[in-house]
């Protein structure tokens, strides 16, 4: 295993993996920071864990898409599917909201 120091929206981290997976995981951390640094951008959302909640769904969200074309999410009309998200979105407020 190796250490492996990371930055992700401005914070350190340590992390451990194996050799073999290095690559992989900067490639990684650079996609979930890309994803939450244009979300914090975007200036609407100002929780780091909100943020990270928001582009977790959206990496998910490309994943499924990518993984399982007809799998559990492909028989949900895209409006749906939206409509899903903005159903979380609000509830993250509501959730947060009252956490703060």
């Amino acid at each position: 295993m190796e250490r492996v120091d990371i930055a992700i929206l401005g914070r350190d981290y340590s992390l451990a993996c194996p050799l073999e997976e290095k690559d992989a995981l900067l490639s990684a951390v650079r996609l979930v920071d890309q994803r939450m640094l244009a979300i914090k951008g975007v200036g609407k959302i100002a929780s780091n864990e909100r943020i990270a909640v928001m582009a977790a769904i959206q990496i998910a969200n490309e994943l499924l898409s990518m993984r399982a074309p007809d799998g559990p999410l492909g028989n949900i009309a895209l409006g749906d599917f939206k409509g899903k998200i903005e159903s979380m979105n609000d509830m993250l407020d509501d959730v947060l909201g009252t956490a703060v």
